[in-house]
């Protein structure tokens, strides 16, 4: 899963406005002092986003420069989003009757920021900026050492995915989880002191406010995610099942265990189980690994384009970081895939490593999802401060829809990255499905359950920093049903080697509920739009499927959410259309788990 850049979370904007030509007449107070803060956010924004680009793609040992400009940079805006002037007046406000509805959203928007950043108590939110970008340099500018080698967590991936001797893998996996170490202090103090940043503003803690983005209470955002495991369960509990017994036999091991062995699946955080299946007529890496990283890029451009989308502006290419730094270099980058929007206007980049690979190839085209949403709702109908996702979850689902739909084999064979084999109709149809739902269904059940109910205890239950290991584990086994091999105690911070849980916090849930919405977006378009399976659809070509994303990026965040999936699907948000989408391999994985022992009660929370 990949994140965009939220140091100001929910100020995800983007291109050129004229505030006065949106909300015509702008002669009244209200519309006046929208117009200033608009005009001083953008500026301190743009200097910002910078100022934390510098600090994100140049991480030097012993230079803290970087990070003091970026500190320097966060404080200016928070000095000003916090300002006691903006939070009384924006209450203030806020309880007139006469507001458009396009002033009342704005206004929230500059309250819920406040909130973050409140002046009322400037020495808290100046040091919490400054523990923030010193847990960034920690996290990125960590050095990973496997047999006196400094290797990087591009290497610790590709190891965990090839290698075959168990005791090897345990060896590996345990190297990835030294960088938690050094992060446990900055967590604990970060947890503090972003529960007093909000506490200030009348917010119970940090989690609460998080949630509160999308209109909805803490116990209101855990029930949509339990509900959303409840009805995947039990496919997930035969996935669960089928992929123990393909592991044992992977690494020939006579005992079949009860619960998944950290250290035998493909991902540090067994978020992600799909490279352990290969589908005959589909290898995507020895099909990309003869290309360029570069040509990975604009592959995923093409798409878009495809569709009606302009292309990329030349900007993007001279100041994306795209590409690995070389292994020896001094200089360090956050090795995250993100989507950034700099300036308000036409500045648009991405952080990527990119290599020749399907996993990269997927991950080019999600990235660019979210490019183009910043630059579809960068339009006149739509003030500054709303240029965002209709929520966080829709920038998500937008941006792994359009991965996941470029990994289809009909999208495959129609960029002639694969030719189809003679024999495709004999291949099993079901395979490429089991493909994706041991990397969409297998990560509800870390999204949903471990990250999430973990960042709620850990926020606003305030979980002893002496149980974080323990309670980590507990999840980890209570909702994925793995477990790691002997204890990790306390000294450790497993869930600390998250980037998410350091600087991205308390919103993972984002990413479970997109792939809610993706999957109705999918079924719409694949049904409705292109007449095609949704198990074999080929948007490339398309531009109604690009006329059907337009008008659900092009609003922003001026609509709210839900009318905007009523409107484009016709249905709220639940996890049928997932659910149906899997369901021919639900029951082919009861056929085929039938002789096997089922370890997972059969119902959740049994």
């Amino acid at each position: 899963m990949y994140k965009m850049k939220t140091l100001v979370a929910i100020a995800i904007m983007a291109a050129g406005f004229n505030c006065t030509a949106q909300n015509k007449p702008a002669t009244n107070d209200v519309q006046k002092y929208l117009d200033a803060y608009t005009k001083a956010y953008v500026k301190l924004y743009t200097q910002e986003q910078e100022a934390q680009w510098r600090s994100n793609i140049e991480i030097l040992a012993k230079d803290s420069s970087n990070v003091i400009a970026a500190r320097k940079a966060d404080e200016a805006m928070a000095s000003f989003t916090g300002s006691i002037e903006n939070i009384e007046k924006s209450r203030a406000y806020l309880k007139r009757t006469t507001l458009t509805p396009l002033q009342k959203k704005q206004l929230e928007f500059i309250l819920y920021t406040a909130a973050n950043n409140p002046q009322t108590i400037p020495a808290v939110v100046k040091e919490r900026i400054k523990a923030e970008n010193e847990q960034t340099q920690t996290m990125y500018g960590f050095h990973y050492h496997l047999d006196g080698k400094d290797v990087s967590v591009n290497d610790i991936d590709n190891m965990l995915k090839a290698e075959k001797d168990i005791n090897r893998r345990f060896h590996i996996w345990e190297v990835s989880k030294h960088v938690g170490i050094p992060l446990k202090k900055g967590l604990i103090n970060l947890r503090n002191l972003r529960n007093q940043s909000v506490q200030a503003l009348g917010y119970s803690d940090f989690f609460s406010y998080q949630v509160s983005d999308y209109g909805m209470t803490t116990n209101e955002m855990l029930a949509l995610n339990d509900q959303l495991m409840r009805d995947l369960y039990p496919l997930y509990r035969e996935l669960h099942t089928w992929i123990r017994y393909v592991l044992a036999a992977t690494y020939d091991q006579q005992q079949v265990p009860d619960y998944i062995p950290a250290h035998w699946l493909p991902n540090r955080w067994g978020q992600d189980w799909s490279s352990v299946l290969d589908v005959p007529g589909m290898d995507l890496d020895g099909a990309l690994k003869h290309k360029s990283a570069q040509w990975i890029v604009k592959d995923a451009e093409q798409m878009y384009v495809s569709l009606g989308f302009d292309p990329l502006p030349a900007t993007f290419w001279k100041k994306s970081s795209l590409y690995p730094y070389p292994d020896d270099s001094a200089v360090k980058k956050n090795n995250h895939a993100s989507a950034w929007h700099m300036d308000m206007n036409k500045d648009v980049r991405s952080l990527m490593s990119v290599e020749p690979n399907a996993e990269w190839y997927e991950t080019a085209h999600h990235e660019l999802g979210h490019i183009y949403y910043y630059m579809t709702y960068s339009n006149p109908s739509v003030p500054p401060l709303l240029r965002q996702g209709a929520n966080r979850a829709y920038h998500e689902a937008l941006g792994t829809m359009m991965g996941l739909a470029a990994m289809q084999r009909p999208f495959v064979y129609g960029r002639g990255l694969i030719k189809p084999d003679p024999k495709a109709a004999q291949i099993d149809s079901i395979l490429p499905l089991l493909k994706e739902a041991l990397n969409t269904v297998v990560f509800i059940y870390f999204s949903s359950g471990v990250m999430t109910h973990f960042e709620k205890e850990m926020y606003a239950d305030t979980l002893p920093a002496d149980q974080f290991n323990k309670r980590w584990w507990e999840l980890v086994k209570k909702y994925q049903g793995i477990v790691p091999q002997g204890e990790r105690g306390e000294n450790l911070c497993d869930a600390a080697t998250k980037t998410h849980i350091n600087d991205d916090p308390a919103q993972y849930y984002d990413y479970a509920l997109s792939y809610e919405i993706l999957y109705q977006l999918h079924n719409h378009i694949a049904k409705k739009i292109l007449h095609q399976s949704p198990h074999a659809t080929n948007y490339y070509g398309h531009k109604e499927v690009g006329d059907f994303l337009k008008k659900i990026m092009y609003p922003g965040a001026s609509k709210d959410w839900r009318q905007v999936l009523k409107q484009s699907t016709g249905d709220e948000l639940n996890g049928k259309a997932m659910v149906e989408y899997f369901q021919p391999l639900y029951k082919w994985l009861q056929q085929n788990n039938a002789t096997r022992n089922y370890t997972l009660p059969e119902h959740m929370g049994d």
